[in-house]
């Protein structure tokens, strides 16, 4: 019974987003194209469920391009109406139109400039008659047994959000770049944003060293940057890569290893990357090497800038 109640629940919502779907037309087309006009910031506001609607649209529109923010309607009257311009838009969130809270503020608004979209299921409620726009969710029953939770109405109104911003954004030009600029810290920022060179170590971190460096000093600067790796460098040319492993490997094959200098030791046909890759795909090109490595030096215009380690990459948030 209670999984009966839950697919009867989904499948009413899901039906109403379809509707929805079906009878989008012009009003949706000129709430778009108000938006992407817009000079000022698109102002979502509400009280209830349908404020947290409204506070995640504002959200939604910000990170995808579109300056935003949430004013609450009950401190509006109270000085917050101060954040509206007459450049801005306001779009108001309520189900059956008639929230007290909402439409004593169009008359404040219109006073203001504002122009006002009403996100609604009653177009021809009271608040519907004083909005510029009114974007109709169409819903005339919640899932609510009762029809009194909002349910289906508020399901309605954040899909019909989402489809505004996204349309908006298309409309836009609001590429992948453009979303990581406004999610730094995010692991989708990161991976769009962040670089090989962001992440490699460099300087005391990146032993670099010439080919007669004697095993025993080879082993001390390995150990002193704590990089699991030295780079063998003359000229400012890389002539290989020693790893921990190729010292393991070496202490086993060697009847004398300490008579070995860097350059017995050294990979020459090690895996190279650029300074300029982004970490993401400096991570795959580890994921996707025939052996299991765990660090590749880095390059700049063909010189070497830095060591690149699995376990930094890792540890840098793109995953």
């Amino acid at each position: 019974m209670i999984l009966e109640h839950g697919q009867r629940v989904l499948r009413e919502e899901a039906k109403a987003i379809e509707k929805m779907a079906e009878t989008l037309g012009t009003a949706f087309e000129t709430a778009a194209a108000w938006i992407l006009r817009c000079q000022g910031r698109v102002i979502t506001c509400g009280v209830g469920k349908s404020g947290h609607i409204a506070r995640k649209t504002a959200g939604t529109l910000a990170s995808t391009g579109t300056p935003s923010l949430f004013l609450h309607a009950s401190e509006a009257v109270h000085g917050d109406l101060g954040m509206v311009t007459n450049k801005d838009i306001v779009i108001l969130y309520s189900h059956s139109g008639e929230t007290d809270e909402l439409v004593r503020l169009f008359v404040p608004l219109q006073a203001i400039g504002a122009t006002t979209i009403l996100m609604t299921g009653r177009a021809h409620s009271s608040s519907g008659c004083l909005a510029d726009l009114v974007l109709d969710t169409g819903v005339l029953h919640e899932a609510c047994p009762n029809n009194l939770a909002p349910t289906t109405s508020t399901t309605a109104m954040l899909a019909l959000s989402d489809a505004l911003a996204v349309a908006v954004m298309e409309q836009r030009g609001f590429t992948k770049e453009d979303f990581a600029k406004f999610h730094p810290s995010g692991a989708l920022g990161k991976r769009l944003l962040l670089r090989v060179s962001d992440v490699m170590r460099t300087g005391d971190d990146c032993p670099m060293l010439p080919r007669s460096t004697p095993l025993l000093d080879v082993m001390q600067q390995i150990t002193k940057a704590g990089a699991g790796a030295a780079l063998v460098v003359e000229n400012n040319e890389l002539l290989g890569l020693i790893s921990d492993g190729d010292l393991r490997r070496h202490f086993i094959s060697s009847e004398r290893p300490f008579d070995a200098a860097a350059g017995d030791l050294m990979n020459a046909k090690v895996a190279t990357i650029d300074s300029e890759l982004l970490a993401i795909e400096a991570l795959e090109s580890f994921q996707n090497h025939p052996k299991k490595i765990g660090e590749m030096p880095v390059l700049a215009d063909g010189k070497p800038v830095g060591l690149i380690m699995l376990k930094d990459l890792l540890r840098s948030g793109i995953v």
